[in-house]
């Protein structure tokens, strides 16, 4: 991956080990205070100001994907899924919004990385307290042998450079232990909690609304998956859908036909896709993709993403 040439400070895991609960290691979860590029804790609003001045538009457009390749590995099909279905319903806004040619709940993600910056694609996720976005792991930490990025800010409905309802910036981030310690792309997920902000200044939930969760209904399912591909011809600043059947790709992975490029990585799989209110259940995230361009992979969904939504649901303020 090449960045751009900014020069940013790396939050390392062994940072903000003491940072995670106790039972991060047992649940197979860890989390971290979100920070700025010199280290901040964004827990005051004169961090999140400096997280928002720090994206300026020039920044924004010079970021570069966070692509994840990962080889085939593992058993060429997974075992039976296990675990009783679960499903989370999804939610509108508290507030009304103009109707718009794509969803608002899903956007941009922008973090500070190594030497530079970066890109993703994301969702906002309905939960009781209305503050989770969702995303790829690897859009919040390097993986294996890295640490947590910093600067994370969410953009809802972002489109050609314009963000119809302002900014979020991340005060903790989470995310799965087998990705922190083994780069898994089985559990490639991310879950943000977001503070207040964007045109109201009221939870990410209340302002565009949050997709539904669902997990354990199997390796083959119809999905619509969104993102804000960025390479290969796509242009980075408009959302971009594929649709299709999913199958096991390989480990717990579900594949799905899809030829959207890096920068979609993190886009939310989605079950029940309403494009009239942009409302669906999030099934998987981006992850990687292979050596066929036409398809790409995302974890499966099983009880360990609803141990990550407990825990970051946990985690999250009133």
């Amino acid at each position: 991956m090449t960045v751009t040439g900014v020069g940013l400070a790396l939050i390392m895991a062994g940072g903000v080990a003491a940072q995670a609960q106790p039972s991060a290691a047992a649940s197979g979860n860890v989390s971290t205070v979100a920070r700025t590029a010199d280290g901040k804790a964004v827990t005051s609003p004169a961090a999140i100001a400096e997280v928002e001045a720090f994206w300026t538009p020039e920044r924004m457009a010079a970021a570069v994907d966070l692509d994840l390749k990962v080889p085939d590995s593992g058993p060429a099909s997974a075992p039976a899924p296990q675990g009783k279905p679960g499903s989370i319903a999804p939610a509108p806004p508290s507030r009304g919004m103009a109707a718009v040619n794509q969803s608002v709940i899903v956007g941009k993600v922008y973090v500070s990385v190594p030497g530079g910056t970066g890109q993703c694609s994301a969702s906002a996720l309905n939960s009781g307290k209305r503050r989770l976005v969702i995303t790829a792991g690897h859009c919040v930490h390097a993986g294996a042998g890295g640490g947590w990025y910093s600067n994370f800010i969410f953009v809802p409905g972002f489109r050609q450079g314009v963000s119809p309802v302002g900014n979020f910036v991340a005060g903790n981030l989470t995310a799965r232990t087998a990705w922190i310690n083994s780069s898994s792309g089985d559990e490639d997920i991310a879950i943000a909690i977001m503070n207040n902000g964007g045109i109201y200044g009221a939870k990410v939930v209340d302002t565009v609304g949050g997709m539904g969760l669902r997990w354990n209904w199997g390796y083959s399912v119809a999905v619509t998956i969104l993102g804000y591909p960025a390479a290969g011809g796509f242009p980075g600043d408009l959302q971009y859908f594929c649709q299709g059947t999913t199958w096991n790709g390989h480990g717990q992975q579900v594949r799905a036909w899809c030829n959207m490029t890096q920068g979609s990585s993190g886009g939310p799989w989605l079950q029940e896709y309403n494009d009239q209110n942009g409302l669906g259940y999030t099934n998987s995230v981006v992850s990687h993709r292979h050596g066929d361009a036409s398809q790409m992979d995302g974890p499966y969904f099983d009880n360990d993403v609803k141990s990550l939504f407990d825990f970051a649901e946990g985690l999250s303020p009133a």
